[in-house]
């Protein structure tokens, strides 16, 4: 991974602003580079892959040489992705509108990966967070929802890519969580329930999985600057009556690092637990916050 240099020249968004108002007048910003983790034909599938840290989950896996099988709800956004990422990349790149709460789209989603590429040997779960509230703003459908959204995606994607796995001879599982299965994130009660479902379900499917060499792991990002942050900032401005730049700059007050994250230097991670360098490595959960969690496991 190679780091470049960016210095401040006007206020062009709000992670530049607050490093500003932080006093840095220059951060380094990671970008993916190739760095020939033995992922070339390998098959891939990312969830929610059209903005984010999916996309740049199947950037990054594509850039290593996979094939990479994205998806999202909004047709056109992945549509655009898919382009940008071929275009970046050269790498063959499916693009499959998938809601991934709906089972029969899940189902749907991989099938439509093996036929298309002979099988899968990646996934990478992913999906959004439920909608932020405290324990008295949420009805029992609110807790349904998030169960399914979160969860159980989690379970049917394994549950329908799995069998390819092993008619390969392993294969790689890789669930994206949030911080708040190590460090509960207030307000957020229904991703706190949720999420830390899957790394329940992951550690024990890690270890049923193991003899058929397919490694299962989790990564939990923090506060990285994407739509689901800009949100959360956005509720948090509005309840304590302050500007969206101020929320950011709260948000950042307990980063050890003192910013906020970039979502290539989360995708790097998850690439390289994708990759054949990682054979060592299953169940485990992994944080990437700039030190925000204090726990000690």
């Amino acid at each position: 991974m190679r780091l470049t240099l960016y210095r401040y020249s006007g206020i062009l968004n709000p992670v530049t602003l607050i490093l500003f108002l932080k006093g840095y007048r220059a951060y380094y910003k990671p970008t993916l580079k190739r760095m020939n983790l033995g992922l070339t034909d390998k098959v891939a599938v990312v969830g929610a892959s059209s903005k984010g840290l999916g996309r740049a989950i199947a950037l990054g896996l594509a850039q290593e040489g996979a094939k990479v099988t994205i998806c999202a709800r909004d047709s056109a956004a992945l549509t655009a992705t898919a382009d940008d990422i071929r275009n970046q990349t050269g790498a063959e790149v499916l693009a499959v509108p998938t809601d991934v709460s709906q089972p029969e789209q899940v189902e749907n989603l991989i099938n439509t990966a093996i036929s298309h590429f002979g099988g899968t040997d990646i996934l990478v779960n992913n999906a959004g967070g439920p909608r932020a509230g405290r324990f008295d703003d949420l009805a029992a459908q609110d807790y349904q929802d998030a169960v399914h959204l979160n969860l159980m995606s989690t379970i049917n994607l394994c549950r329908a890519a799995v069998p390819s796995m092993r008619e390969r001879g392993g294969g790689r599982i890789i669930n994206l969580t949030s911080v708040s299965v190590k460090q509960p994130v207030d307000n957020l009660m229904l991703s706190n329930m949720a999420r830390t479902g899957v790394i329940g379900f992951a550690k024990t499917l890690a270890t049923e999985l193991a003899p058929d060499q397919i490694l299962v792991n989790n990564v939990c990002p923090g506060i990285i600057f994407t739509d689901r942050i800009q949100q959360l900032a956005t509720v948090r401005a509005e309840e304590a009556g302050i500007t969206f730049d101020e929320a950011l700059e709260k948000m950042t007050a307990d980063i050890p690092l003192g910013r906020i994250g970039d979502p290539d230097e989360f995708a790097t991670l998850v690439v390289f637990l994708a990759s054949e360098r990682a054979s060592y490595i299953t169940g485990t959960t992994i944080q990437v916050d700039g030190g925000m969690v204090r726990s000690l496991l």
